[in-house]
């Protein structure tokens, strides 16, 4: 049977409702994103030529990836890329795929960093990247650090960096501060592993298919975490902060956690689904040079 444009997605729509139990909009997102890959084309061709007959090769190649996603393959890695914070990532099965709560991170980043004069950042598990670029893209004074205990994951985030011209941003092979003994900065970011490594959602949906040591830390999920925030005070010059993205039902533990290590001015910044997404610590040193 020969199908048109958007007769193809809506079709791809039910079929991706009823295997893999999205809602509508996610499924008609999903649907339009692969049918564009396919046909080479932006959304705004697609819907201004939804009524065109699809080709015979279009079609096939559409098939073989409405397939893939129907096996659960997330589409970020089917399509190679994900959007974040305006920026057009590549993505691989060695790197977490970003999303749209991390976003949080990055807003409560540039908060807390003037606009106009030099400061240091660190991003702990950088993976794709996302977090330190998405930084240095709106903070061109900032000297950017960004690590990553993958090999693979450290060439996607470099290459991510080259592709978008962000050559202020420093990559280093490290498992946490490994890789910057001895240096401090003003700034600590890191999405790190937070999920229960029991927790059955790993399990599930696009999970799957996501590097486990990007996602799952121990009996609680907090081993990194705690990594992290024990090594802090160390690597945060006086004033700096750290913010850390962790599960809606962690923050209390993440703050006492920052609590104990001797963190003040503790915080928990939600993210746009009302969860509690990223909590911060500061360094409580005090310096005669200006950091708010």
């Amino acid at each position: 049977m020969t199908l048109n444009v958007r007769s193809t997605w809506v079709a791809a729509q039910q079929r991706l409702i009823q295997q893999l139990a999205l809602d509508a909009n996610d499924a008609k997102f999903e649907a339009q994103l692969l049918l564009q890959n396919a046909l080479k084309v932006n959304r705004a061709w697609l819907l201004a030529h939804e009524h065109d007959i699809l080709q015979d090769k279009s079609a096939a190649d559409f098939s073989a990836l409405l397939a893939r996603r129907l096996l659960g393959e997330p589409v970020a890695y089917i399509l190679g890329y994900r959007e974040f914070y305006g920026l057009n990532l590549s993505v691989s099965p060695d790197t977490l795929i970003p999303r749209p709560d991390t976003e949080t991170l990055v807003e409560a980043a540039l908060d807390k960093t003037p606009t106009d004069t030099n400061c240091t950042i660190l991003d702990l598990g950088t993976g794709t990247g996302a977090v330190a670029l998405a930084i240095a893209q709106h903070r061109p004074h900032a000297q950017v650090t960004a690590v990553d205990a993958s090999p693979g994951a450290l060439r996607i985030a470099e290459y991510n960096a080259q592709q978008l011209g962000l050559a202020h941003v420093r990559f280093s092979l490290s498992d946490w501060f490994a890789a910057v003994e001895g240096e401090r900065f003003n700034l600590i970011v890191s999405n790190p592993p937070y999920i229960e490594q029991d927790d059955t959602h790993l399990t599930q949906g696009d999970l799957r298919f996501e590097p486990l040591s990007a996602l799952a830390s121990g009996a609680d999920g907090l081993d990194d975490i705690r990594e992290i925030i024990a090594h802090s005070l160390v690597h945060l010059l006086p004033q700096g902060w750290l913010m850390l993205e962790h599960g809606y039902n962690q923050a209390h533990l993440v703050a006492d956690l920052m609590a104990q290590s001797g963190l003040v001015d503790i915080a928990t910044i939600k993210d746009l689904g009302a969860n509690d997404r990223v909590t911060i610590g500061k360094n409580p040193l005090i310096v005669s040079t200006h950091w708010d």
